[in-house]
């Protein structure tokens, strides 16, 4: 558990997944990407699915886990609508990336759409090198790639 700015960095449980899909909107506005949120996740890769709690609530939370080559794959991640701008999708990166790197991980990899330029930027400030990758998601479906190596160094807010 890393605890910043009074909120505390922790895995996820299922009561978690289920109050994210439930404020849903407080994170991705209005896109609805509840699709993508797999409890299965949470799950199986219970060490590298992490929330930031506060006593408000999940201010922001990433999703992820340690592919058997290495990689630690972020599958999302997202912070509430009132906590954007604090440095807290950094926190979460360095948890997820030092929770990775437990697991044997040695990089780390995520992807976006192309449209995504709030992403994009994101993980170009965390080091991420970006890779637009034609029909990576199905014919005609680019998709921003991004990896780096491991260890992630980015600060405290």
């Amino acid at each position: 558990m890393i605890v910043v700015m009074g909120i505390r960095i922790a895995p996820a449980g299922v009561t978690d997944f289920h109050e994210v899909l439930t404020d849903h909107s407080r994170y991705w506005g209005e896109r609805d990407l509840r699709s993508l949120h797999l409890l299965a996740l949470v799950q199986e890769f219970g060490s590298t699915c992490l929330v930031a709690r506060a006593e408000d609530g999940i201010r922001g939370y990433i999703f992820g886990f340690v592919t058997p080559d290495g990689i630690g794959y972020v599958h999302l991640i997202a912070t509430r609508d009132d906590a954007r701008g604090t440095g807290l999708g950094r926190c979460l990166y360095r948890a997820f990336a030092e929770a990775a790197e437990r697991h044997g991980a040695r990089k780390l990899k995520a992807i976006t759409s192309v449209e995504n330029t709030g992403s994009i930027a994101f993980h170009r400030s965390l080091g991420f090198d970006t890779e637009i990758v034609d029909d990576y998601n199905g014919p005609g479906r680019a998709m921003a790639v991004f990896h780096r190596d491991l260890p992630l160094n980015v600060t405290r807010p």
